[in-house]
């Protein structure tokens, strides 16, 4: 069989027709826990940094390899989904990221964390497996709302795992935080190993051509295109606007302490109700407003996250709205974009997912990286601007679907 060939149809949960509310909640719950391990080191950075005696300019590696490690998984680990039983291979990578999180606690040197982060990385991408995984338990008339419904919780994680970060370090050490992770995946690993349904895919192919048939999706699903171009453009804006934010909030315009950046970061999980809400549009009919409707959100945001450079209070509340629209735009296109690749090919779903994502985590680094560099080039003046380029690049390529064909 060549890596192009059709796949057998994933063999579904036999339990029940549909997924059960329960269930959702405990797919939500996993990716919340689980995704939040990628976002611990960013407010923890400068303390890990200290203490392990890292060169300064090399402390942007703390949170640069757990993102390289997340990155690689979305192409190497991630489509195993499509060829491994789920709960087995979920379960798995939850117990490694547990051991991980143990051995970035425990490290002595930059090399010993730095190692550790990217395993932390790579293990994280169990929240990728588990978002296919609900969405073939679920209905085609209910897949928009599944999906929603398991990225809020998603969402939820990764906002709240910096505020959490900082409080409980700021309470007790850098160390305590992953520690605490550590023994939450234990326990999860446990739970999740009780509760999921069982689910072995029925592909025949080998490791190699699975990843070779990534290539000809890539190559041959304008849909797909279209939707990871989308989805790395908002995320680049997402990722910018959140690497930079706190670099402003603690400057001598705003001069906010850890704990005040925290809170900050703690409103922007207001946007995770944009998740469920995606889902039941798009379950609806109604991907191509709501796309539009996304991209406009995202836009919005910068233009007012430009004029709060100056460090008023009513700058500060302005910026706070400015994140939570930011947050609402992402998020809703990423459901609506998951729920438009998934409605491909059932078979196909995990590897679909993988470069969706993958395509996401690349424009996120991007707008970090860029973000970082316009700060300190010229100011938040400079870093608005450049946030600003990444969903008006959405939106003139939406602009071109809109005059062809309209994605799913």
């Amino acid at each position: 069989m060549t890596a192009t060939a059709a796949c057998r149809p994933d063999v579904e949960p036999a339990a029940s027709p549909t997924i059960s509310r329960g269930m959702m909640f405990t797919f939500a719950t996993a990716c919340g826990l689980v995704g939040a391990n990628l976002y611990y080191g960013q407010p923890l950075a400068g303390p890990i940094s200290n203490a392990l005696g890292f060169d300064p300019a090399a402390t942007g590696l703390i949170v640069t390899l757990t993102q390289i490690g997340y990155g690689l998984g979305q192409l190497l680990i991630v489509p195993l989904g499509d060829l491994l039983e789920n709960r087995r291979l979920v379960t798995l990578l939850v117990s490694i990221a547990a051991l991980a999180l143990l051995s970035a606690a425990f490290a002595t040197s930059p090399v010993w964390f730095l190692t550790a982060a990217l395993c932390i990385g790579l293990a994280s991408t169990a929240v990728q497996v588990l978002v296919p995984f609900a969405a073939s338990m679920a209905t085609d008339a209910e897949r928009g709302r599944v999906v929603g419904n398991v990225m809020g919780g998603l969402l939820t994680g990764i906002m709240l795992a910096r505020p959490v970060a900082s409080f409980l370090s700021e309470i007790s050490s850098w160390q305590a935080v992953y520690i605490v992770s550590a023994v939450v995946m234990v326990v999860l690993t446990v739970v999740l190993r009780s509760i999921l349904p069982v689910r072995r895919p029925q592909t025949k192919l080998h490791y190699g051509q699975l990843l070779a048939s990534m290539g000809h999706l890539a190559l041959h699903r304008p849909v797909l295109q279209r939707r990871a171009l989308y989805q790395a453009s908002l995320f680049g804006a997402f990722s910018l606007f959140w690497t930079t934010t706190p670099l402003l909030l603690a400057s001598p315009a705003y001069g906010l302490t850890q704990n005040g950046i925290a809170l900050f970061a703690l409103a922007g999980a207001a946007g995770a109700i944009a998740s469920p809400i995606a889902g039941r549009l798009a379950d609806r009919g109604m991907t191509t407003p709501a796309t539009a409707f996304a991209i406009l959100l995202s836009i919005t945001a910068f233009l007012l996250a430009h004029l709060c450079a100056g460090g008023s209070m009513p700058q500060l509340a302005l910026l706070t709205f400015a994140g939570i629209l930011l947050d609402f735009g992402v998020q809703t296109h990423a459901v609506l974009g998951m729920r438009a690749i998934y409605q491909i090919s059932g078979e196909h779903r995990s590897r679909l997912n993988g470069l969706y994502m993958a395509s996401a985590f690349g424009g996120g680094a991007i707008g970090s990286a860029v973000g970082g560099w316009a700060y300190a080039t010229g100011g938040w003046n400079l870093t608005s601007w450049i946030g600003l380029c990444f969903p008006l690049l959405a939106l003139v390529t939406f602009t071109t679907e809109k005059r062809s064909r309209r994605s799913a």
